[in-house]
């Protein structure tokens, strides 16, 4: 597991040298890039400096030995999805066969969902997952039974049994995703020993980052990108609900980073250039009476210190991408060959 001063700071530390190396420390480091012609380029690095990332943890899966579960988590919009599908690869690369289960199709049926004090339905709390499912389900699946898996109906609240079946062979691995991941609690009758936990998250990376932007807006502004396209949730409606989200990451995140053995840090340099290019015209759409609108000036205040990146630059960012996960044209498979 990370020890203080481990990983995460080798993260931090690393990508602070990198962005060092690239000449890209602030925002005008970030548009000499740009106006010199060299988005491309800078794309293709990040996006090379990723692969290598989710190889190295692969890596470390199959060296640690009689890994079974592979367990992954991170704060909203931190690209869980896209990291957890591309590890999934590099195992496959690495001589295991990697299978996905997904946690959302464990929650409670609707109405034994628990309440928040106001009487809302608390669908972030861990205890609205049906934790003793879930565990049985990995049991057996590690004793070698075959199970039927469900599926969550969310329109519905509850879930149906459609034939899904699954059984593991001698070199399967388990892969889940979902955000209490590494809380000992979602897992508890699941030996530690075959568990390798991941910690994802966007870390900021430019070691004199500008001081208008805050650590978590690269996340918001993903999410409200993913928010727009494809949730039919508008910008407005992402920032106000936002508080929220930081609450529950406080509450069920946070607290269990220290699980983790390995920390991916999905920051990509060239992400501020991407998403203004997608989130200056809709954060412009919200009204200035709207109780969004401060929030949304202040993101525009420090997007307009920041280059739009190219066109040619966009379409140049490869279909397994974690950005694609946000802007689209993502193709990356559960199943693998």
């Amino acid at each position: 597991m990370i020890m203080e001063n481990t990983d995460f700071d080798f993260n931090i530390e690393k990508d602070a040298l990198w962005c060092k190396h690239l000449g890209i420390t602030d925002f005008d480091g970030l548009n000499n890039i740009i106006r010199n012609g060299r988005a491309i380029q800078l794309v293709n690095l990040c996006e090379a400096r990723h692969e290598n990332r989710c190889s190295r943890i692969a890596h470390e899966i199959k060296a640690k030995g009689g890994v079974r579960v592979v367990l992954l988590a991170g704060p909203s919009s931190s690209g869980k999805t896209s990291t957890s599908l591309r590890i999934a690869l590099q195992c496959k690369v690495h001589g295991l066969n990697p299978r996905t289960i997904e946690v959302d199709n464990y929650f409670l049926e609707r109405d034994e969902t628990p309440l928040l004090p106001n009487g809302n339905k608390d669908f972030e709390s861990l205890a609205a997952l049906d934790v003793e499912l879930l565990n049985k389900q990995l049991n057996e699946l590690l004793e070698g039974k075959e199970v039927e898996l469900p599926r969550y109906d969310f329109k519905d609240g509850r879930k149906y049994y459609e034939g899904n079946m699954m059984k593991l062979e001698e070199n399967d691995l388990l892969i889940l995703e979902g955000i209490h991941a590494l809380n000992p609690a979602m897992t508890p009758n699941i030996p530690d020993e075959v568990k390798f936990m991941v910690y994802v998250s966007d870390m900021s990376s430019m070691s004199e980052y500008d001081k208008d932007i805050m650590t978590t807006d690269n996340r918001l502004m993903r999410r409200m990108v993913r928010d727009n396209r494809t949730r039919s949730i508008s910008p407005e409606q992402t920032i106000l609900r936002w508080a929220d989200v930081r609450e529950g990451e406080e509450k069920y995140i946070f607290p269990y980073q220290d699980n983790a053995d390995m920390v991916f840090n999905s920051t990509l340099q060239y992400e501020l250039p991407l998403l203004k290019h997608y989130v200056t015209p809709i954060l412009k759409a919200i009204d200035r009476n709207s109780k969004a609108y401060p929030e949304a000036q202040r993101l525009l205040g420090f997007l307009s210190k920041i280059d739009a990146l190219p066109v040619d630059a966009i379409n140049a960012i490869p279909c397994t991408s974690i950005m694609r996960e946000f802007i689209g044209g993502q193709i990356l498979s559960r199943e693998l060959l």
